[in-house]
């Protein structure tokens, strides 16, 4: 049940490819919370999805569109105003790929070619999305986009690869055009930096399940889920949050936090045999 949050609001939600995705999630949130919406993804995720399939849900249409294509990108705006009949309130930005990471390259012996079309699908999408957007005016004043991120973009993770590169450039994106945007239009922008979670995309990072262990046992709330960063993505496209923009927002139950945690050190200490008793800490 839903409380009206986003009653009247219309959206664009990029990524969302199948009941695992969280963008799959933040469409039915936003649509039980009264927005109506349109759905688009690239026409190779369109073909090996399920998005045809949430669409028929939700009572509106998919829009094919390659976000690394300024001239899809234009399309899309174009098509969803008049399928929605009006500006667009919020973009969800979820959208992620390595082909380094999909290959196993070792991030001290990237393929450059593969490099570029990591920063180009996860990030630069992002600025061209909102650059878009603002020379067609699509966007209503106190709109609100959102990107995923994660963070791997302010500290080292071990098999994130290139995408930790990604997820830094997205988040100084939201930063450097939402003085613009803010400024201008007071359309608002912001990053998400969500828990580890188990979606397509997460599972092709190596190691991801002990990762999804480890950042269990060191957040004080655990993990958040896809459910849940739903659940927040639609306060930040709600009115209650028109003052926040330019902001990278941790959604990780305390993980960002974190030094060590009392699980995360036992679980470490039974890894080495050591007696627990010997070594505890208040």
């Amino acid at each position: 049940m839903g409380n009206n949050l986003l009653q009247g609001k219309k959206g664009i939600i990029f990524g969302a490819l199948n009941p695992d995705s969280i963008a799959w999630k933040v469409a039915e949130r936003a649509h039980e919370e009264g927005a109506t919406l349109t759905l688009t993804n690239t026409p190779v995720a369109l073909r090996m999805g399920e998005t045809k399939s949430l669409a028929d849900k939700l009572n509106t249409i998919v829009i094919g569109a390659d976000a690394t294509k300024v001239e899809d990108l234009n399309n899309l705006f174009i098509e969803s105003m008049e399928v929605l009949g009006g500006k667009i309130d919020f973009v969800l930005h979820s959208i992620g790929m390595s082909p380094n990471v999909r290959k196993e390259r070792h991030y001290s012996d990237l393929d450059y070619n593969y490099l570029d079309k990591t920063l180009d699908v996860s990030a630069v999408s992002f600025h061209k999305v909102l650059q878009t957007a603002k020379k067609l005016d699509a966007i209503n004043e106190w709109g609100s986009v959102v990107a995923l991120s994660y963070v791997a973009a302010q500290r080292t993770f071990f098999g994130y690869n290139d995408m930790a590169d990604a997820k830094s450039l997205l988040e100084s994106i939201a930063r450097s055009f939402g003085y613009i945007y803010g400024r201008e239009r007071h359309v608002r922008i912001n990053t998400i930096s969500q828990s580890p979670t188990l979606t397509t995309a997460g599972s092709g990072v190596k190691g991801f399940d002990r990762l999804l262990d480890f950042s269990e046992r060191m957040s004080p709330l655990g993990n958040a889920s896809a459910e849940e960063c739903a659940d927040y993505t639609i306060t930040l496209f709600s009115d209650l949050t028109k003052k926040v923009t330019m902001q990278n927002l941790f959604h990780d139950g305390g993980f960002s936090n974190m030094g060590m945690s009392l699980r995360a050190l036992q679980q470490y200490e039974k890894g080495l045999g050591l007696d627990e008793d010997e070594h505890k800490f208040d």
